[in-house]
């Protein structure tokens, strides 16, 4: 993750949870006490966050130290230790619930990524995530993808063309619609389109868009229909995809699955902060 944009959502995060002040640590321990915690899962899947946790604790106090076990991308078990921090116990305290709450989200984004592409293992069919994030934490969640061996869709609306039913209703057809869109954009950016029916497949083929989105198709119509796009259209699947469903379409030969739920329905993995000692100490 890019440093500088870290340490700027950090920054925003912190200022939203602890305002003016964090009114139980600073009351009970002086900015002089340090102490040491342990960052330990509860549950066993792919930890992302590593950066979270370095920038976080050294943005409220440069004196804590972070020692770093387990890296972003990497499968931990219940009971592992993911770092360990030192430094004052008011920075420490202050900076535990978001930055737990940030590694909590991401890990479990990226564990549910991990589970997916197990499901689609001996297919060359990839697992992708959607723009149904959360406000704030798209490049975050994203980035959990990629660490759970996903790829990523388009970032937001300047990065890539989509065509949804609702486009396509206004421009009275997708033809229309993907004339006009290739006199507007340049050669770099590809044009999606998404279908419903075997006539909108064989209107955007004929449009020579770059990607055909196969919307809320079920399984049986995808392996039907896909035979009649040409192999150099990307094809992808997406619409009430889910973790007990989309084994249905490992058949189908898609190249993409797209599944929202990465990110608007993940369970966050079980991570913690334990204090380990507490030393009564000047820094």
């Amino acid at each position: 993750m890019n440093a500088l944009k870290v340490k700027a959502l950090l920054h925003q995060f912190f200022i939203e949870d602890v305002g003016d002040q964090d009114l139980t640590s600073e009351a009970i321990f002086s900015r002089h006490e340090t102490g040491s915690a342990e960052i330990v899962t509860k549950q066993s899947g792919v930890f992302v966050g590593d950066s979270i946790i370095t920038e976080g604790f050294q943005l409220l106090n440069q004196q804590a130290k972070v020692q770093l076990y387990i890296k972003d991308g990497q499968y931990v078990e219940a009971g592992d230790i993911i770092a360990k921090v030192h430094g004052p116990i008011q920075a420490i305290l202050t900076g535990e619930r978001v930055i737990l709450n940030l590694i909590q989200r991401m890990s479990g984004i990226a564990t549910m990524t991990f589970q997916a592409r197990k499901i689609m293992e001996g297919t060359h069919t990839q697992i992708c995530d959607t723009r149904k994030t959360t406000p704030g934490l798209r490049g975050l969640e994203k980035y959990a993808v990629r660490m759970g061996g996903g790829v990523n869709h388009r970032f937001g609306l300047y990065d890539g063309v989509m065509l949804k039913d609702n486009h396509i209703a206004y421009a009275g057809s997708i033809k229309n619609a993907v004339l006009k869109v290739k006199e507007y954009i340049g050669p770099m950016v590809k044009v999606e389109v998404e279908i419903e029916t075997l006539e909108q497949l064989k209107e955007a083929v004929e449009a020579d868009v770059d990607i055909i989105m196969f919307d809320n198709c079920d399984p049986q119509t995808i392996k039907k229909w896909i035979s009649q796009v040409p192999n150099h259209i990307t094809t992808e699947a997406s619409g009430g995809m889910n973790l007990n469903n989309i084994a249905l379409y490992k058949d189908t030969g898609v190249d993409y699955i797209s599944l929202g739920a990465l990110t608007h329905s993940v369970q966050s993995l079980d991570i913690s902060l334990n204090v380990e000692e507490m030393n009564y100490e000047l820094v």
